[in-house]
């Protein structure tokens, strides 16, 4: 056997394909997906929003009037409850790492922990978009029902209320995952979830100084136009500022805690 013929470990290394074997955001992403229904908690969410959204447009079949029955109405009543319901899901995608105590095997094996927050956000932010999908075909099921049972079964509506339910969708997921990362415990992230916005709600509502900064901080406000087709440019702007304050916030915040978290 020649020496020449022997290769160096140097050599093994400079190859193509060796310097990197990180898993792709893509491929933790799917991973981050998958862990959505792992845990009991997160299938039955999920089982609870799919049924939620069937039952709103069942009990619509029954008591709305015949000319109610047609898509647009079907699928804007399943917006609100599926939007309740989306943001403990993104609660749950990261407060789950640490009470089921796997966030020592996910840090230490994706040591980047960027990269797994990342993978988080793109995981619910997909799941909001599915979600957005069902409710679709669940609006389109009780076309066809309504159709076939004397509602007026029409099918028009308008292309944009489509994507301000994405939007709605997926800005109420992300301030359920911002509050997880900001507060690291489930029953806290969901209770305060609940509780700060309602109660600034509130306040907004009875004292008289507080109205008009409701009218830019107060997401209950300011998400109301997305359920309609048309939202003007002073209506986004509102939003955006909102969202400063229930999104932006706390996400850099709950990020920042979570770069320096200890993991035991």
């Amino acid at each position: 056997m020649s020496a020449g013929t022997l290769t160096s470990p140097a050599a093994l290394d400079e190859r193509p394909g060796t310097g990197d074997r990180r898993p792709s955001l893509l491929r933790l992403t799917g991973v981050e997906l998958r862990k959505l229904a792992d845990t009991r908690a997160g299938l039955w969410l999920l089982i609870v929003i799919a049924l939620t959204a069937v039952a709103i447009v069942t009990v619509q079949l029954f008591v709305a009037p015949a000319e109610e029955q047609t898509f647009r109405p079907f699928f804007e009543s399943t917006l609100l409850p599926v939007g309740v319901l989306l943001p403990v899901l993104g609660i749950l995608s990261v407060t789950s790492e640490w009470s089921q105590r796997t966030a020592l095997t996910t840090f230490a094996l994706v040591p980047a922990r960027h990269r797994v927050v990342l993978a988080k956000l793109a995981a619910v932010v997909v799941a909001a978009l599915l979600s957005v999908v069902a409710s679709i075909a669940v609006a389109a099921a009780g076309t066809v029902v309504a159709d076939l049972t004397g509602g007026a079964g029409t099918w028009s509506v308008p292309g944009a209320l489509l994507w301000h339910a994405a939007v709605l969708q997926v800005a109420n997921v992300l301030i359920g995952i911002a509050f997880g990362l900001l507060l690291g415990s489930t029953p806290l992230a969901i209770v305060l979830y609940f509780v700060l916005p309602t109660v600034w709600s509130v306040l907004g509502e009875m004292v008289a100084a507080l109205r008009k900064p409701a009218e830019w901080l107060d997401t209950a406000v300011t998400m109301t136009p997305l359920f309609s087709a048309e939202v003007t440019g002073g209506q986004w702007a509102r939003l955006g500022t909102s969202l400063l304050l229930w999104l932006v916030a706390p996400l850099v915040a709950g990020l920042v805690r979570t770069m320096r978290r200890e993991v035991s």
